[in-house]
């Protein structure tokens, strides 16, 4: 297969894609750029005799150009779909680009609150008497805090409650009957109990004393104003507006208390184990990203008290 019939296989593929799958014109350009890409790397070659190891090559020579991983597995996913077509069109070996991976890409480290900030998003109330959206909004947000829960894992929580020894409900997660744990459902259906600190134990408490009745019967802790059990995505949206309110640096939303809440327990206890246990991660690599954000409050810490660390302006 020449240039010419390289040319004219990936035109009848991008107007297949136009005509049979109806995809939109962006996405069809974007293919389209794909191609090209894989044109200008495989220069001369015949495009039916590339192998795993010329797609291999050419992917590091795209992440050597400074190519991201992201934009590097689109077009590894561009490529695999087009010779998946051409296999049907001309006799191939094999699909050259399938199981050839994108380079990894670079682990971002979670975002976390300073420990002041946490403190002073938490303690920041609305002037006057709060009203019941107010105080749902309180013990919503010092109970993320507090416990490091996930936002799904907030709005699934029912006020239906379980003394010690008792059976559970069939619920999703709900709060111990003195306030002192929550029970939750994580991701894998692991059940785990987790500890509710004092100020989010008292905001739940003054939530719970103008709690109105679920208007769609459910006994779920946390209402929306229409009276029915809050969705994650109000969460976020009430838990964004009390952060600009408050002054944050940052934007936040609930998985930022839920890093935060790792952070400063690992900075505080450095016990990798518990912070595991408290998040419910599966394995322990996913919680020793926190390591990383520990070392750079620390690294923080040193630059700016050490005297040999302080750097002339």
């Amino acid at each position: 297969m020449d240039i010419a019939a390289a040319d004219a296989w990936s035109g009848r593929y991008l107007a297949e894609l136009a005509t049979q799958r109806q995809l939109s014109p962006h996405t069809i350009a974007a293919y389209g750029r794909d191609l090209a890409e894989l044109a200008r790397l495989a220069g001369h070659a015949d495009w039916a005799r590339l192998t795993h190891a010329d797609i291999r090559r050419f992917t590091a020579r795209l992440h050597a150009d400074g190519q991201n991983p992201t934009s590097i597995a689109r077009k590894l996913s561009g490529w695999r779909g087009f010779f998946e077509w051409l296999s049907r069109q001309v006799t191939l070996s094999a699909n050259p680009v399938e199981g050839v991976r994108a380079p990894r890409r670079p682990k971002r480290l979670p975002k976390a609150l300073a420990v002041d900030d946490a403190v002073q998003l938490m303690e920041h109330h609305a002037h006057g008497h709060p009203d019941p959206a107010e105080l749902c909004n309180r013990a919503m947000f010092e109970l993320l805090y507090s416990s490091g829960l996930r936002v799904s894992e907030l709005a699934g929580l029912d006020v239906r409650y379980v003394a010690a020894g008792a059976q559970a409900p069939a619920s999703l997660g709900w709060l111990e009957a003195d306030g002192g744990e929550v029970v939750v459902t994580g991701k894998g259906n692991k059940m785990r109990r987790v500890p509710v600190g004092g100020p989010a134990r008292a905001a739940l408490a003054a939530w719970l004393a103008v709690r109105p009745p679920a208007r769609d019967g459910s006994q779920a802790l946390f209402l929306s104003t229409r009276g029915t059990r809050i969705s994650p995505r109000v969460v976020q949206q009430r838990l964004k507006l009390h952060a600009q309110k408050a002054g944050a640096p940052v934007h936040v939303h609930p998985h930022v208390l839920r890093h935060s809440f790792a952070s400063h327990l690992l900075q505080s206890s450095g016990d990798l184990r518990a912070v595991q246990e408290l998040l419910g991660h599966a394995s322990i690599m996913s919680t020793q990203v926190y390591t990383s954000l520990d070392f750079q409050h620390l690294a923080a810490v040193y630059d700016k008290a050490h005297p040999r660390a302080k750097r002339k302006g």
